[in-house]
């Protein structure tokens, strides 16, 4: 089967995970690199829930075949490490911030043939929506 990876903070799990990690599972086993706080610090997110229950959620989606740690923004170790056919991610970050890393996933998969799979991203719904809108009625961490 072939092997898929995903990255995510997955700290408030909505519509738009689930729509990548359905896309993702329609190409092999899914594995999930959950960002560490401090990774998704290096992306300018802050996270409500811890790192364990965060992990908690997603080893627990039917479409998540193993999650592993993701101590950096960079996706570099754990693609090495895997050495996936896919890296299935959103759109989203084909400029801005993320970029460099889409560019960096592009440069590994090609030294293994892997391929990267670019989901629509879901304008309608993002974790810093929610927060924003949390923050807004007065609730934080």
């Amino acid at each position: 089967m072939k092997k898929v990876y995903v990255s995510l903070i997955a700290d408030l799990l909505h519509t738009g995970h689930i729509g990548v990690l359905q896309q993702a599972k329609k190409y092999g086993e899914v594995t999930v690199g959950l960002l560490t706080s401090s990774a998704a610090n290096e992306l300018d997110e802050s996270v409500y829930l811890k790192y364990k229950q965060r992990l908690d959620v997603v080893e627990n989606l039917s479409m998540v075949s193993e999650v592993i740690e993701q101590k950096t923004a960079s996706y570099h170790e754990n693609l090495v490490n895997l050495r996936p056919d896919f890296v299935v991610h959103g759109d989203d970050w084909i400029n801005g911030p993320q970029s460099k890393f889409r560019d960096e996933v592009i440069i590994l998969l090609k030294e293994w043939g892997g391929e990267l799979i670019e989901v629509p991203y879901n304008y309608e719904i993002s974790d810093q929506n929610v927060k924003n809108q949390l923050m807004k009625l007065g609730i934080t961490t």
